[in-house]
């Protein structure tokens, strides 16, 4: 004897046929995705990360200027993409990707005043320096606009630690732009793994670090030359 529930199996196969399709076509397309987000190095909790905060330092270079003026450095600015705890990777010059379990213990912007600010300090070539709005009245003011921090392949076999800054030196009192360049450097590293492109930025960091600095001390001590 026929079951009386084959009847009604039968006319709702086809539903629960479609249905199993849609859920084998949305688990596809999910998985898609995810592989997607772990080509951009995507948010997966469950792969651990390693946090990297390289330690720039930059001894002054003697044929800097000793200047008898303050200096204040205001906050520097950066697009959000720029200025991310992601360490980016640029394969492609229109394409930009981040390295998967790694990045860095502050955003770039940061990672830059602070390298700016140590080195001036600790060079003694001026009466003070520090962050704007941290106590002292600035004679001059850095301001800085960082346009890119990243490892750049640029065509080759091994990127480069690439770092790009729009600086502009500014006197307060008349509100005038005492100077203004924009530097770029960009140092090879020695292999694709993280920490040898890590390496490549401490490098990137302090010979940029180095030119803004000496630049600052040049620029406003012929400033401070001139009659006004």
């Amino acid at each position: 004897m026929q079951s009386p529930i084959a009847p009604q199996a039968r006319q709702h196969a086809p539903g629960r046929t479609r249905s199993a399709a849609w859920r084998a076509f949305a688990a596809t397309l999910a998985c898609a995705l995810l592989a997607g987000c772990s080509l951009l190095g995507g948010d997966n909790q469950r792969d651990p990360t390693t946090i990297y905060a390289p330690d720039t330092r930059v001894a002054p270079d003697p044929a800097w200027p000793s200047v008898p003026w303050q200096l204040t450095v205001s906050p520097a600015t950066a697009a959000r993409m720029i200025d991310s705890l992601r360490i980016a990777v640029r394969p492609t010059p229109a394409e930009i990707q981040v390295y998967r379990g790694a990045s860095w213990s502050k955003p770039p912007t940061q990672m830059l005043e602070d390298s700016i600010l140590r080195t001036l300090e600790d060079s003694g070539r001026l009466n003070a320096v520090a962050r704007q709005g941290k106590g002292i009245e600035g004679d001059y003011r850095l301001v800085m606009d960082l346009r890119r921090f990243e490892a750049d392949y640029a065509g080759a076999a091994v990127p480069s630690a690439t770092i790009e800054v729009n600086a502009k030196l500014l006197h307060p009192i008349d509100r005038q732009a005492v100077a203004s360049r924009t530097f770029l450097v960009a140092e090879p590293a020695i292999g694709t793994a993280v920490p040898e492109v890590v390496s490549a930025f401490d490098a990137a960091l302090a010979e940029i670090t180095r030119q803004i600095s000496g630049w600052v001390l040049a620029s406003g001590g012929q400033h401070g030359q001139q009659p006004h």
